[in-house]
């Protein structure tokens, strides 16, 4: 918990821009590490880099500079737009056959669904009465739930992947 509590206070300041203070870590005879913005005994100063906290815009007051831009080797191999062609459609052609298999899928997962959606859960009294346990139903219904919007979401992920390959 002290861990925590220690890795939140490190985090936050590091939040502000301008507050740096020094910071502390020391390592007990049984291997506890602790950070303090107080000089500790035994301790040793780390020597941090201010985290860049600008979040862009005309206030920032740290403006990032732009990554270099590094020459391309001479000797790096190049494909010809032939073959990278050749490469793209047999990709587009096994995201294709994902997408169809995917498609089969979800279509199990609706029909699983709708059986057990149909089906719901009851218990009987002892006296012989006859009621519906809806926990448990909701219970066995919530898997297949994320399985069909886990099947939606590969499906819209796999059309997206396809449609950026055109």
């Amino acid at each position: 918990m002290n861990r925590y509590l220690v890795i939140t206070f490190l985090l936050s300041a590091f939040v502000f821009q301008n507050a740096q203070a020094e910071i502390y870590k020391s390592v007990d005879a049984e291997g506890h590490v602790t950070y303090s913005n107080v000089k500790i005994k035994g301790g040793k100063k780390l020597d941090l880099e201010p985290a860049d906290t600008s979040f862009g815009g005309d206030n920032s007051k740290q403006k990032r500079a732009p990554a270099a831009k590094t020459a391309t080797p001479s000797d790096f191999p190049k494909v010809d737009s032939g073959t990278q062609n050749a490469r793209d459609q047999k990709r587009k052609e096994i995201l294709q056959a994902e997408l169809d298999s995917e498609k089969a899928a979800l279509e199990k997962a609706k029909q699983a669904y709708a059986e057990a959606e149909s089906n719901p859960e009851v218990y009987k009294t002892k006296d012989g009465k006859t009621f519906r346990n809806v926990a448990k139903y909701e219970e066995k219904l919530q898997p297949l739930r994320e399985e069909i919007e886990a099947h939606e979401r590969n499906i819209e992920l796999l059309q997206k992947e396809i449609s950026s390959i055109n």
